[in-house]
């Protein structure tokens, strides 16, 4: 089953509210990218989520309940997070907007998915950068509101880990001096990996 196909799978999985429905799409979001990446390379899903077994089977109880069989035959592990992912876990965390469970599983699932190398909405398997966005508003309200200058999303992240720890990552005066500003402020677009993964199954099928 590729990412596509598990992520339909999962939003079929029962009925919910409007504003559990986008929760709901974060999540198989989330899980069916990194299941199927982590299935790929012969390692425990836990360890491309970041959730291990009891956390990540408390959370497909609550959001896709009927989706515990599969879950079962998964091979699940416990991990432990390498100093800066933990670091910047904390940091959602601590700015989340309830303290929920699901503030802290998002958290939680988001520093892990933030250690790989596209952009962060892109390895949580959302469609574009406006739907992270969305989930910051919605899950980490501080944090959104901090980021006024619409800096990307891992840039302002872990610049905010560093300014934490009493690090400054530029010396320049303002961000709209700096050299690098294209690099902080610049487009975040690109092909969604959920997008790339139906259109290559698509033409997969064509071939055969």
């Amino acid at each position: 089953m590729q990412a596509p196909d598990l992520y339909d799978w999962l939003m079929k999985s029962g009925e919910r509210t409007a504003c559990d429905a986008f929760d709901a799409h974060v999540v198989a979001s989330i899980l069916s990218l990194a299941i199927t990446e982590a299935l790929a390379d012969g390692i425990s899903p836990s360890e491309r989520i970041g959730l291990g077994t009891e956390r990540l089977l408390d959370l497909v109880d609550h959001v896709f309940p009927a989706a515990r069989p599969l879950f079962d035959r998964l091979p699940l592990a416990e991990v432990a997070p390498p100093d800066d992912e933990a670091c910047l876990r904390d940091l959602l965390y601590r700015f989340s907007s309830d303290a929920s469970a699901m503030d802290a599983a998002l958290a939680t699932m988001m520093a892990r998915r933030a250690q790989r190398p596209n952009h962060l909405w892109q390895d949580l398997g959302l469609r574009n950068r406006r739907e992270l966005s969305w989930l910051m508003e919605r899950h980490f309200e501080p944090l959104a509101r901090k980021n006024a200058q619409d800096m990307k999303w891992k840039k302002f992240l872990y610049r905010m880990i560093c300014r934490d720890d009493g690090y400054r990552l530029c010396t320049a005066p303002s961000c709209s001096e700096c050299d690098d500003f294209e690099v902080c402020f610049g487009s975040e677009d690109g092909e969604s990996l959920m997008a790339r993964s139906r259109r290559e199954m698509e033409r997969s099928a064509a071939v055969l």
